[in-house]
């Protein structure tokens, strides 16, 4: 059976972690185009959007999960 109460939390500690390696691929992109390859890290940009596209609705759901009833 799973433990509702816990879902917010696990949820909170996934986009932390999501935040975490958004920053983490950011700077391995800026030193692969500072070594050149520009189009490699023109395409982790491009994935890495994504994220940040999704950021806000991201945080709002999480906001109205934990809210106390």
């Amino acid at each position: 059976m799973i433990n509702s109460d816990l879902l917010p939390s696990l949820l909170f500690k996934i986009n932390q972690n999501q935040l975490a390696l958004e920053a983490a691929i950011m700077e391995l992109t800026l030193w692969v185009e500072h070594r050149g390859s520009a189009d490699v890290a023109e395409n982790v940009r491009g994935a890495l959007d994504t994220i940040s596209n999704n950021e806000e609705f991201i945080k709002m759901t999480l906001a109205v999960l934990m809210t106390p009833e």
